[in-house]
Parts: C-alpha cells; structure tokens; sequence
C-alpha cells in the first residue's frame, strides 16, 4: 500500500508550496487508486488523477467541490453525507456505514463515527493492511474511545488545523470544529501509537516555516513517544 497526500491544506485562504491544495490522500492498493476526498481545488483534475473509486469522509466543499462535475468512478459516502450532497451529479453512488468493514475496491476500511459537524457528520476511516492499521480523520474535533477507536493502529494521520487556538465550538450540544494537535497526540498516546502524520493544515501551519512548524510537532511527539511530522503535498509513505 502507498499513500500519496495529493494536497494538505484546510479551508483556508493561505497557501504555501508544501501546502498548496486542499487536503486529498491517493492510496494505491496493488493496481487500483482510491481517492480520499476531494476538495474544490480539484474540480476538473479527475481525469488526470484516475482514481478507481472515491471515498468522501463528509460534505464540507474542502472535501467533496472537485465532484461539482461529476466523477468518472464510483463515490462512496454514508447516507448522511450522501444526503447533503444531493445535487452532486455523480452517477455512481455506494454507501458507506458507519462501524460496518467495506471492502472499496481492493481497500479493506470500516468507517468510524467522530465528532466534527452537526451538518456535515463526519467519518474517520480505518484502513486494515495486514501488519498495519492506520486511521485517517482530516477533520476532527473529538473521539469518544480513542484508547478503542485507535487499538492496534500503527499511523495516525490526524487534523493539522491548529496548534494552539481554539477552533472548538458546541453546537446544540455536540463539540464540532477542530481538536487542536496536542490533544491529538494525546489520544495517540492512550492508545499507543507511535506514529503521527498531520494534514489539513490551517493557517498558522501553512503561514508559518515548514522546518519550524515541523520541529515543533516532532518535540511535542517526542514527549509522548511518538513520532510526528506534518504531512506535505507530494509526501509519499510506503508499507
């Protein structure tokens, strides 16, 4: 399996050349390509990209406007997702279920519920590889069980919106919007994983020194015991 982070950036205005797209992760599992999300930054490079299917983590237009035209595979998404991007004109449409193992394409995944949007619910996917588990959750601003959610997982490729501040919010009684790094890390650690990658970069990452923002992540991983890096357009991680 490889993983290709296509683009890294959040929903921001700020670009840089490590952070130049919205955030969209190939994975190429033997001779098919899956697409994770699709952002608006990628309306009309579908074509060139290929993809065999395309699975949308939920409806946000950082992640799902590339499909404004169409996409030349099938799309897979739950129905609460399915349900907000109803004017999509996408032809094939497969159903993702939320605790339920999916095979898309040659990609062995099971969706997990977490907190990110009342009006957009959002998924993390855990993908199994043999030896190697990884959970990807772009956009998050909590897990209930993160010790159970993240058992077993050997790379966490979590929600680089923010350091520090507090993109936080309680919506009619739900957390939503952007847990910050450290927090994290933090669940990592409860679960033992060791290794962390972070995309959806937000603004204070993509404004900021890639060196500098990186060196600060790998200390706060260091602490916990984990390795930690940002993740780049282009990054390329191999298993």
């Amino acid at each position: 399996m490889i993983l290709h982070f296509l683009g890294s950036r959040g929903c921001i205005d700020q670009r840089s050349s490590r952070h130049w797209r919205h955030s969209a992760m190939m994975i190429t599992q033997g001779r098919e390509r899956i697409l994770v999300d699709c952002g608006e930054d990628w309306l009309d490079e579908l074509d060139s990209l290929r993809p065999d299917a395309v699975i949308l983590t939920h409806a946000h237009p950082d992640h799902t406007g590339g499909l404004e035209r169409g996409a030349p595979c099938p799309v897979w998404a739950t129905p609460g997702c399915w349900q907000s991007l109803d004017a999509l004109p996408v032809a094939e449409r497969r159903l993702l279920h939320p605790g339920q193992p999916t095979a898309v394409a040659a990609l062995q995944l099971t969706p997990c519920p977490l907190a990110h949007s009342v009006r957009a619910p959002a998924v993390g996917l855990l993908l199994d590889e043999g030896a190697h588990r990884i959970f990807y959750s772009p956009d998050v601003a909590e897990l209930s069980d993160p010790a159970t959610t993240l058992r077993d997982v050997s790379l966490y490729i979590g929600d680089g919106a923010s350091f520090d501040a507090s993109l936080l919010r309680v919506e009619n009684g739900n957390l939503c919007g952007h847990a910050p790094i450290p927090s994290q890390l933090d669940w990592c650690a409860a679960a033992c994983v060791k290794r962390a990658l972070f995309t959806h970069c937000g603004e204070e990452i993509v404004s900021g020194s890639h060196e500098e923002m990186n060196k600060r992540l790998e200390n706060l991983g260091k602490e916990r015991g984990i390795e930690a890096a940002l993740a780049f357009d282009g990054l390329e991680v191999k298993f």
